[in-house]
């Protein structure tokens, strides 16, 4: 055993405090993922637009962010975490003060892409750290508690928020998201290190542009991984449609609550996302599988998604626990992502990774103005404030699009390979 691998088997206290940075900056992402579901009333005033161009306002940070996974991947690979994430955060603080000082709405849209694309980094790159400061048992638990810190920044954001909001205005929210991305950067920048044995100068992987290219080639063009992100895609778009945009303005709709108070609800999501997601990873790695749990949440996430959509009795106190385990299902996608990397040889885990993220942060791209579109097609004209009104009718076909969507997820857990937390034989790995 090399040295490195010894180090990574006992992560001492500053591999934990890189991968609190890293795990920070994907809260930071969360924070700017759900901030517009509280925001949505003033978005649509102060910007004279209704629910399907606000979708695609809110949705323009999953275009970039998603976009941008699989390249990203690639060039963790060759540059490493510490300048990918100084950088990204930089330009997330740059989209923010943009987005916060916009007068048009061509401004927000170019913020609000700024501000993915500095997001889009975060995630994938303290997967990377993980790898590399940590022993591999621990990588679907330490995933799972890198997005139990993002789901607890989003529960926080969401409780938080629409007071702040009501406070000082969205513009200034967005303006303290500046100074947040900025300290997050410096903080990066002076502590992360790439390697347990790296130096303090920045060292860059020897991978070259070809075997760049080709990872990006090979995972693009195999069936089993876009199994997997297609699965995982089905988990997480349910909750980045409901809790980082729609679920606000829909339960305050369904059961007359005031914007704090829908938001509270929302937030469950994100709370039950926060625990199921360790937990689903703790227990993949336990049992040594990874195909029945990510076939039973997959299951129970479409059931729990239809009785919250289509039972039309369900009292508040019900639709909270619905909300709630709908997230932990929801968060059982965790290890997914273990499966991407023991289907795929490690010379391309980050494309891989990469490309799997892609299409869960897609999922959000496309239902979030696929559910504006729908409730903008029944809209009855009916204004409030300046802000456009949806009966309840038209939220409940609206978010039927979800569940199908999630409802796709279950096919895919079938035909996903068993691992059983090991790489595949040679002959089947990627």
């Amino acid at each position: 055993m090399s040295g490195r691998d010894r180090d990574a088997t006992r992560p001492g206290a500053r591999a934990w405090l890189i991968w609190a940075l890293g795990a920070a900056g994907f809260g930071y992402a969360f924070f700017q993922r759900v901030a517009p579901s509280v925001m949505v009333a003033d978005l649509m005033r102060d910007f004279a637009v209704g629910a399907a161009v606000l979708g695609n306002l809110s949705a323009l940070y999953f275009y970039s962010y998603a976009a941008l996974q699989i390249p990203i991947g690639a060039l963790l690979d060759r540059w490493g975490a510490r300048i990918m994430l100084t950088l990204s955060l930089v330009i997330a603080a740059f989209g923010s003060f943009l987005f916060a000082t916009a007068g048009a709405l061509a401004s927000a849209y170019a913020g609000r892409l700024l501000v993915g694309i500095g997001s889009a980094v975060a995630f994938v790159a303290t997967l990377t750290l993980i790898s590399r400061w940590f022993p591999p048992n621990r990588f679907a638990f330490l995933s799972g508690m890198t997005m139990m810190v993002a789901m607890a920044s989003a529960v926080a954001s969401q409780n938080f928020l629409p007071h702040a909001v009501a406070a000082a205005g969205w513009r200034a929210i967005m303006m303290a998201g500046v100074v947040m991305a900025a300290v997050l950067a410096a903080g990066v920048w002076i502590i992360v290190r790439d390697h347990p044995a790296q130096s303090d100068d920045p060292v860059r992987a020897k991978s070259t542009w070809r075997m760049l290219g080709r990872g990006i080639a090979v995972t693009t063009n195999n069936w089993r991984i876009w199994n997997v992100a297609l699965l995982a895609s089905c988990l997480t778009g349910p909750v980045l449609a409901i809790a980082g945009l729609w679920g606000v303005p829909y339960f305050a709709v369904r059961y007359g609550l005031d914007t704090p108070q829908a938001a509270s609800v929302t937030s469950l999501m994100f709370f039950g996302w926060a625990l199921g997601a360790p937990l689903f990873g703790w227990l993949s790695d336990h049992i040594g599988r990874r195909k029945p749990p990510l076939l039973g949440v997959s299951l129970l996430n479409t059931a729990l998604l239809a009785v919250l959509v289509f039972w039309p009795g369900l009292p508040l106190a019900g639709a909270m626990v619905v909300v709630f385990l709908a997230g932990m299902a929801g968060a059982g996608m965790s290890p997914s992502f273990a499966v991407a990397r023991e289907i795929t040889r490690p010379e391309i885990h980050g494309a891989v990774i990469g490309f799997v993220n892609s299409l869960t942060i897609g999922a959000g791209a496309l239902l979030q103005p696929i559910v504006g579109l729908v409730l903008d097609s029944r809209w009855s004209g009916e204004m409030l404030d300046g802000a456009r009104v949806y009966s309840l009718e038209a939220y409940t076909l609206a978010l039927s699009t979800i569940v199908v969507f999630s409802a796709m997820g279950i096919v895919s857990a079938f035909l996903i390979d068993e691992t059983r937390c090991r790489p595949l034989a040679a002959g089947r790995r990627i």
